[in-house]
């Protein structure tokens, strides 16, 4: 009897409930309530198949941008200074307007060829005023072509045409300093200049 009433104490001493120490379980009731964490923003573009286009109006719409907007248009006379630049040129013969009357595209392919037909008018036909039309046209096409500049101051020099010679042979220098026309193209100017100081001095 005595050892049953041992056991029984014994056994209510060492329970949970009446034991001073904390339980081990979690207690739920004790714990914060754990809020659910907020979605992602969502930053994803909105999709064009969701737009109703015939919500749209028909005016035109304005730029997100405050900035003023850039001007975009060519500086003036820009196809004139650059004229290979452009797709779109006026042909020899076209009318311009203002201050441009023609424009020819970069082309030294058709310079040369116009050299060339330049070459025979004046070496086998002698037809120095064709020659210099297709020295002139090959300037146009290809400028300060020193072939072309070459062959149409002596097309001038034929033509009795000695400042304008002068002037081409002088060009020519400027293009090809040490070409391999240099010695004849100085002589030439020497000798132009010879001509026209005896024809002022005939006057």
């Amino acid at each position: 009897m005595l050892l049953v009433t041992c056991v029984g104490a014994w056994a209510q001493s060492s329970s949970p409930s009446n034991s001073g120490q904390p339980s081990s379980a979690p207690d739920s009731a004790s714990s914060p309530a754990s809020k659910p964490a907020p979605p992602p923003p969502n930053a994803a573009p909105p999709r064009s198949d969701r737009v109703n286009a015939n919500e749209l109006g028909d005016d035109p719409g304005e730029s997100s941008s405050k900035a003023d907007p850039i001007d975009l248009s060519p500086p003036a006379n820009d196809a004139k200074a650059h004229p290979q630049d452009s797709d779109i040129l006026m042909d020899e013969g076209s009318s311009g307007s203002g201050d441009i009357n023609e424009f020819h595209p970069w082309d030294p392919h058709k310079a040369a060829k116009d050299v060339e037909v330049g070459d025979f008018y004046f070496k086998v036909k002698k037809n120095y005023r064709a020659a210099e039309d297709r020295y002139r046209e090959a300037l146009l096409y290809k400028p300060n072509d020193a072939t072309a500049t070459f062959h149409l101051a002596q097309c001038l020099e034929k033509m009795d045409q000695a400042d304008e010679a002068r002037k081409e042979y002088e060009s020519y220098l400027t293009v090809l300093p040490h070409g391999p026309e240099e010695k004849e193209a100085r002589k030439a100017i020497q000798r132009l200049k010879g001509t026209a100081a005896n024809a002022k001095a005939a006057h």
